[in-house]
Formats: C-alpha cells, structure tokens, sequence
C-alpha cells in the first residue's frame, strides 16, 4: 500500500486551512492519498467559509490510523488530530497559540516522513512572528526542517545544509541564503555557500530532472560587478566557487547581470531557456522572479533534506483569512510536485 502524504493546517489564524479545505474539495483526484495534519475544528471552520450558497458541506473525518487514508472517498478531508492544540485562533490575528501549533504540525509530520511513514509532507503557510512569539527557535519551515533532519540523522546542524528552491513551469531559482536581513544575507556570500548551493542544487535536480541541470548564476551587484567596478564578490567569491564545482563535473556557469539571469533562464511556449535553474544570491533576488510569474503557481521546494516537502509560494494572508476568498493553486501545485517527487527512486 503507497505511503499517504501529509500536508499540515500552518498558522490556523492565516488561509492555511481553508485553502487545505479548498484543495480537497476542488482537486479530488489528486488529493487521493493525503491527508491533513492539525486540528479537526480548526479545519471544520476553513472548510465552512469556503462553502458557497447551496453547496454541500466538505464532510471531515478524524483518523484513528494512517491506513484510512488509502480508503477515503474523493472530497473527504481526513485529519490527523495532534494532542495539545490550542484550536481554532482569531482569524487575521497573530498569536503565540496559533505559531505553537503550526510549528507542532510541521515537526509531526517531519518526524512521519522521516521515519518512513508518509512519502511526502507539503506544509501550508506559517506565520514567522507568530512562530518567534511561541518561543520556536527556528524562522521558518526551512530552518525547522533542516533541524529536525539533523536531530533524525544524529548530526550537527552544519552538516544537514538545505537550501530552498521556488519553482514554476517556467523558472526554477535556489537560494544560497534564506530569511535573513539584506546585510547579512551579502556577508552570507562565501566561496563555500555558494559551492555548496551549487553542488545541492546539482544533486537534487540531477534526480529530479534525470539529467545534470544547467546552472546559472546571478552575480551580487549590479551588472555583475561590472568588472570590478561596482564591487569584487563576483571576482573574489562567486566566479572561484563556480570554478570549483565545474571541476567536479557540475555544469554551472557565469555569474551573470542579475537583471537578466531570470529572463535568460525562463522557459516558455517554443523556447526552452538558456538555464534549468537560477542560483540566486539572496531571498528576494531570487524569489521576485518567479513569484512575478503568478503566485498560484509557484511552489516552494526544501532541497537537501531526506524527505520531500514542498510548500505554496505565499504566506498567511492575514487580510483574507477566514473570507473563503484565498486561492488553493500555489498548495494544489505544491501537492502535485511533492507527489511527483516522492515517486522517483
């Protein structure tokens, strides 16, 4: 029997929920096999504001084992309940309740998948100053992850890097660092974060794609430092780390004008794009690419773990929560990817 999947609740004040509720009513098909980790009535409320006039309800169904899940009939949200929840929270309201019990339902569901228990976990959105408000160490899903993997494999942190990769059907983008302030995301560019990003994503898309990816780089400064003239970590840091990995057979090039990497690397109808993938030096050099494209497409994927987790590209949106307005696509494609993943050796 296929291990299900698990895809967590997030922040239960944010749209998390109801776009979980949202994903299994209008995605029957492809939701078959998964199920939702959080609280049964936090859940219950997603699903009734989305409910339009006249509509059924979408009938819930709490677990008493993950072997239900192979059972399940199409639009049906089987739920996980986790002890210990604070349940339904303020709609739009940040709240250290509320950021305990999205952190719980990641580090539930990171333990299943690595312990083998679910194939995959697609996590819904989260909100970081909720999660530093409950006293959670980590700033993100990222971070969590990377923790918990760590502790599973009986390592130090330094030696579980992850990297995060935002993904479409037209750009793919990894990030050498993540969610941490401009300044030191500039110092965070070393020769060895950048090799290593480069050697991460090459390993992980090798998999995933079946074939060495072509990297592109982006440079850190504008026009790529312009030879020098407009700063020295393309020549000092960037270009020798790409030596590097080239060496070992990793087929990366540049770093290029970060104002037309992306462009150079998209795909679209009749052209296949000059990259597979775009290594970008900082969070939102890399992310305002692709969430450009469309935010109901993108899906956040955690490379470098073992397990597959994937995630939707947007975050809580406090200002619609609880409105039935939110739009499932991001998480019904995260759902879709995490599948894809998992089924390759």
């Amino acid at each position: 029997m296929p291990r299900p999947l698990a895809i967590t609740q997030g922040d239960p004040a944010g749209i998390g929920p109801e776009i979980v509720a949202q994903a299994f009513r209008d995605a029957p098909d492809l939701l078959r096999g998964c199920f939702a980790v959080g609280d049964v009535a936090t859940l219950r409320r997603a699903a009734a504001c989305i409910e339009g006039p006249g509509e059924p309800s979408l009938p819930l169904v709490q677990l008493d084992n993950l072997a239900e899940v192979a059972d399940m009939p199409p639009r049906c949200l089987p739920v996980w309940q986790l002890p210990g929840l604070a349940g339904p929270a303020p709609w739009g309201q940040m709240s250290a309740a509320a950021g305990r019990d999205a952190a719980a339902c990641v580090t539930w569901a990171a333990r299943a998948a690595l312990a083998g228990e679910v194939a995959a976990l697609v996590t819904a959105p989260l909100h970081k100053e909720a999660l530093a408000a409950a006293g959670v160490q980590f700033p993100g899903h990222t971070e969590l992850l990377q923790a918990e993997a760590a502790r599973h494999a009986g390592v130090a942190l330094a030696q579980m890097p992850v990297r995060m990769m935002l993904a479409n059907e037209e750009l793919r983008t990894v990030l050498v660092s993540i969610h941490v302030s401009l300044r030191d995301a500039i110092a965070a560019v070393t020769r060895d974060n950048v090799r290593q990003t480069l050697e991460i994503t090459h390993a992980a898309l090798s998999k995933s794609l079946g074939c060495a990816p072509r990297i592109g780089v982006a440079g850190l400064n504008p026009h790529a430092g312009e030879g020098g003239l407009f700063g020295r970590e393309e020549i000092d840091v960037i270009a020798p780390a790409i030596e590097a990995v080239r060496a070992r057979g990793v087929d990366a090039c540049g770093p290029f004008a970060p104002d037309t990497v992306f462009m150079r690397a998209r795909r679209s109808a009749g052209r296949q794009g000059e990259f597979d993938v775009v290594v970008a030096m900082y969070h939102d050099q890399g992310l305002i690419p692709v969430k450009y494209l469309g935010v109901d497409r993108g899906v956040n994927v955690t490379l470098g773990l073992p397990l597959v987790r994937t995630s939707p590209d947007h975050g809580t949106a406090f200002d619609i929560a609880g409105k039935g307005v939110a739009d499932a696509g991001s998480l019904i494609e995260a759902v879709r990817m995490a599948k894809a993943l998992s089924a390759r050796p």
